[in-house]
């Protein structure tokens, strides 16, 4: 705009010396020139004005000055061309000025009367009637304006557009800080559930035992409260583990997954537990291995206060392409699609154990039935594969 305007006018005050040389007129065309040049020159930049929009919203305080220098520059360029009409193609960027600050009703205002004084300054000019100055001008004056009220609008759909992505983002950052966080309330509780829990409660039944034979038989009595301090001690162990979101303690013995199975089955109150290592042990990742100890864990927790049963068996098995968890009881058993295990607890064992076995990429398989015990396989494929979409049925055990 700066370099249409001022190119426009040095045009037009040079066609003016060429032709008109020697005027009277002449000092005040190079004077309204110079001022016209310097009122444009110092005032706000064209085309960078807030929009009509914008104008509308402003107080009038602070749109007056913009008022009052756009009023200045159009007045000169009126009496400009009064004296001289060959400055009418200044107009041009006059309408994208006012366009751009006035708002959109004064703007067209403001163009109709531009466009008339154009009109009828050429036609002064040309001494005739010519039809093509008549339509000339309003043709360019509807093509100016035209021109910029789609990019002012296509400029305010790609504003609103921008401001709906931001705030689509912020949202979506919000739902991702939301389920971050039910995701680690979901592993903090199957953590509690596998470890702290079971603890806990072998502890309570152990206690149980020797306040029962406490007068009877008082070592039987301590040899229970030796168990039970014992689990305690497991139990600080992993939470302090727990806390530093570590694999589980007995993984740290050194002898893998096998005697970390070996040694839950030797602790394990109540319920006479037998471990069994089928096929030749072979290294498992740390998550693995830490999954199917869970998974045990959470088994034998279950068998414990839901299944009365008198002996459990812990089966790991190693085959060419995977290895298999068997934890299988002989208890009173349950219909799997009956809605999980008896009892007034139901409802989180079986999907903690189906969300960390599918975690490493593996499958949980339930086999039981009212009064026939239940076997809790996990499987694991040795080598990484996808990982299956939980079942709707086990989902809402």
């Amino acid at each position: 705009m700066y370099a249409a305007f001022l190119l426009l006018l040095g045009a037009s005050l040079a066609r003016f010396l060429t032709r008109h040389p020697g005027e009277p007129r002449t000092p005040w065309i190079i004077a309204l020139s110079v001022t016209l040049t310097l009122l444009y020159v110092l005032g706000p930049a064209p085309g960078v004005g807030p929009g009509p929009e914008a104008v509308t919203r402003a107080a009038g305080r602070a749109a007056a000055p913009r008022l009052v220098w756009l009023g200045a520059v159009v007045l000169t360029w009126l009496v400009l061309v009064f004296l001289a009409p060959s400055f009418a193609w200044c107009a041009v960027p006059l309408i994208f000025m006012g366009l751009s600050l006035l708002p959109a009703r004064a703007a067209l205002f403001l163009v109709g009367l531009l466009t008339i004084w154009v009109v009828a300054a050429q036609l002064r000019l040309a001494g005739s009637f010519d039809p093509n100055l008549v339509l000339a001008p309003p043709a360019v004056a509807a093509i100016a304006t035209a021109v910029f009220l789609h990019l002012h609008r296509q400029a305010a759909r790609q504003r609103a557009l921008i401001d709906d992505l931001l705030r689509t983002r912020r949202d979506l950052a919000a739902t991702e800080r939301r389920e971050g966080t039910l995701a680690e309330r979901h592993r903090l509780s199957m953590e509690i559930h596998d470890t702290l829990a079971q603890g806990l409660s072998s502890q309570r039944m152990l206690l149980q035992a020797a306040d029962r034979v406490w007068t009877t038989d008082p070592a039987a009595a301590r040899a229970h409260i030796r168990t039970a301090s014992g689990i305690a001690e497991a139990n600080l162990a992993e939470a302090r583990r727990f806390v530093h979101d570590l694999a589980p303690v007995d993984l740290d013995t050194g002898g893998g997954l096998p005697e970390a199975l070996q040694a839950l089955a030797g602790r394990e109150p109540g319920t006479a537990v037998r471990c069994h290592i089928e096929g030749a042990p072979v290294p498992l990742p740390r998550p693995v291995e830490s999954a199917l100890l869970r998974i045990a864990q959470g088994a034998l927790a279950n068998v414990r206060e839901h299944a009365r049963a008198r002996t459990a068996a812990l089966t790991l098995t190693y085959l060419d392409d995977q290895v298999v968890l068997d934890i299988a009881d002989d208890g009173r058993g349950f219909d799997p699609e009956g809605g999980g295990a008896p009892g007034p607890h139901r409802g989180h064992g079986l999907p903690a154990m189906r969300a960390r076995v599918q975690g490493v990429g593996g499958t949980l398989t339930i086999e039981s039935a009212p009064g026939d015990g239940t076997v809790v396989s996990a499987a694991v494929p040795l080598r990484p594969g996808p990982v299956p979409e939980p079942r709707p049925d086990e989902e809402r055990r």
